[in-house]
This record gives structure tokens, C-alpha cells and sequence, in this order.
């Protein structure tokens, strides 16, 4: 069992950037995928971006994500960053990390129900 614990959502003025992070307790083991994902209210969970950790490092974004959102994994402190530039109103929601051990992220990162670990979720707040 792993514990994922997020912070670093705020509220920020369309435009502004926020780095939001995600640690993990416990082990995650030599091959890792963890993700960010969100959701707004009313809104189904979608999938953000994903990085491959302790392998080549892969990573996968969502269209919106691509070119504004960046992130990455620190393999040795057990930490997903998402560095967000850019921010825009509809970016607005809960983000929460994701984590599957032993495996990597591959085509299917976006697929909620393959991820094992959840935590809690920070908010973001973008206003016009």
C-alpha cells in the first residue's frame, strides 16, 4: 500500500502558473506510472498528464495539457510535479494524483480505473 498527499493548488489569475506536487509514502517499487488527473463539478474525471518513472520516462498528455503543462518524477523522493503555465478559467478543478505500481503509464494512461492510488486532491482556482 502507498499514500499519495497533494498540495500546491491555489487561486490564480487566468494567465498565472501554479507547480503542483504529489508525494508518495511507501513503496513504489523499480517501474512506476503516476498521473494527474481532474475533475470539475458536474464533470466526469479526466486524465491530465502521466510520466513512466524508473524506466525511460515516458510521458503523456492530455490535448488541452500539451504545450502549457509539464510533468515529471522524481524516482528518488517518490514525487509526480505538474508544472502548469498558462492557466486558463476552464482549467478550474480538483487535481488529484494517481499512481499504479510496477507498471508503466503505456496508450491507456488516461484510463482512471487502472489506477490503483489515489489521493486526496488540490484545488485550482483560475479567474478571468
Amino acid at each position: 500500500q502507498i499514500h499519495l498527499a497533494e498540495s500546491g493548488g491555489d487561486s490564480v489569475q487566468a494567465g498565472g502558473s501554479l507547480r503542483l506536487s504529489c508525494q508518495a509514502s511507501g513503496s513504489l517499487y523499480s517501474t512506476n506510472c503516476m498521473a494527474w488527473f481532474r475533475q470539475a463539478p458536474g464533470k466526469e474525471r479526466e486524465g491530465v498528464a502521466a510520466v513512466t518513472g524508473g524506466g525511460g520516462g515516458a510521458t503523456y498528455y492530455s490535448a488541452t495539457a500539451r504545450g502549457r503543462f509539464t510533468i515529471s518524477q522524481d524516482y528518488y523522493q517518490k514525487t509526480a510535479t505538474l508544472q502548469m503555465n498558462g492557466l486558463r478559467p476552464d482549467d478550474t478543478a480538483m487535481y488529484y494524483c494517481a499512481a499504479i505500481p510496477r507498471r508503466v503509464c503505456g496508450g491507456q494512461w488516461s484510463a482512471a480505473d487502472r489506477y490503483n492510488y489515489w489521493g486526496q486532491g488540490t484545488q485550482v482556482t483560475v479567474s478571468s
